[in-house]
């Protein structure tokens, strides 16, 4: 990936813990800014420092939880309590550009650190601000409380069983990426004002705002989201797992005409489409569980690695459902991974969040 120091120069002080507060701070980091990231000594820091898996050493400072979004951090541990420790971090403040704070607002008062008090005396201070419901409902929550709340646990899952959350922390990083864009949009007008901004943003904001065709289809027709595995409730075939031949499975997604056509004629069965039932993306939407009975035995002829190919090189989206040690088979992924030495000798790895590549012109 092509890392541009972009930001070097520039200086964060993150007052944030867990995960969407210092992801905002990571994406600084990679990109050459200084973050400074304080933690409260008299808490332990961080709380996701003893997020450790059951393998990880008891004695280790930090888990790997906690390595996701912490690279390339100079860590202050502060008594936010004692005067002398808010005396250091409004110093530190002092030399920043942006302020990145998932404190309760009251919290942040009563602290001296909030943007009000802070702006006053850096009137070019960007100070972004994460909350768990908003400024009007002053309410903790993780990420898994979000999903419930933002409708996502409802409709995941497979159909008359427990919902199910996402097995990454979703909401934490779409909240995230909206601090990250609001911070950017403030750093555009300082730099062509001056001037400094508030922003801020909400996990449910997040949350709410990514429900994407899942809340337009309720907003529009009525239609309650339901959980359907791996299912699309506007497409079909897609999302539906088959197995080949090695029991080995695939997830196909076929979203257009032309490549539902493909994969019949992959599969052998050119007569589908000229199936009333199959006809179009709407009739094989209401007759999805007949479709898949079709295409299942189809499946099994031929084995997994058969199939990517012979349906990669006809066009047909299909994906090898992989785990996670194979997703870093990829050579894509491993480019990803960024490295830190821990100050007890460990190795940290994480996978970058600026995943984009940017080349200048000229």
């Amino acid at each position: 990936m092509n890392k541009h120091q972009f930001f070097e120069g520039l200086k964060v002080v993150e007052l944030a813990s867990v995960l969407a507060g210092p992801a905002v701070g990571l994406f600084f980091a990679e990109l050459g800014a200084e973050v400074v990231k304080v933690e409260n000594a008299r808490t332990g820091g961080d709380v996701t420092r003893r997020w450790k898996l059951p393998t990880e050493p008891a004695h280790a400072a930090v888990s790997a939880y906690y390595c996701s979004v912490n690279y390339k951090k100079n860590v202050r541990m502060l008594d936010l309590s004692d005067p002398e420790g808010q005396t250091e971090v409004k110093a530190l403040i002092a030399g920043a550009d942006i302020v990145v704070s998932n404190f309760k607002r009251a919290s942040a008062c009563r602290l001296g650190m909030d943007y009000a008090t802070l702006s006053a005396q850096h009137p070019g201070l960007i100070y972004a601000q994460l909350d768990a419901f908003g400024e009007e409902e002053p309410l903790p929550a993780f990420d898994v409380v979000l999903q419930a709340e933002a409708g996502f646990l409802y409709m995941n899952g497979e159909p008359g069983r427990d919902p199910v959350k996402m097995p990454v922390a979703l909401i934490d990083i779409l909240a995230a990426h909206q601090l990250k864009e609001a911070v950017l949009l403030a750093l555009l007008h300082r730099y062509r004002t001056g001037k400094g901004s508030f922003v801020s943003t909400s996990l449910l904001d997040a949350a709410v705002a990514s429900l994407a065709n899942q809340a337009t289809n309720w907003l529009m027709e009525g239609h309650i989201p339901q959980p359907m595995g791996t299912q699309h409730p506007n497409i079909a075939p897609y999302g539906d797992i088959f197995y080949a031949a090695d029991d080995k499975p695939l997830v196909i997604a076929a979203g257009t005409e032309a490549q539902f056509v493909q994969l019949c004629q992959c599969l052998g069965l050119p007569g589908l489409p000229q199936e009333d039932r199959f006809g179009d993306n709407k009739s094989r939407v209401e007759h999805r569980g007949l479709l898949c009975d079709y295409l299942r035995p189809a499946f099994r002829k031929a084995d997994r690695s058969a199939w990517l190919k012979k349906l990669g090189e006809a066009g047909v989206p299909v994906g090898s459902i992989r785990s996670m040690d194979e997703v870093f088979q990829r050579k894509r992924a491993r480019e990803l991974v960024l490295e830190e030495l821990l100050p007890d000798g460990r190795m940290s790895r994480r996978v970058a969040t600026t995943a984009f590549e940017w080349k200048p012109a000229g």
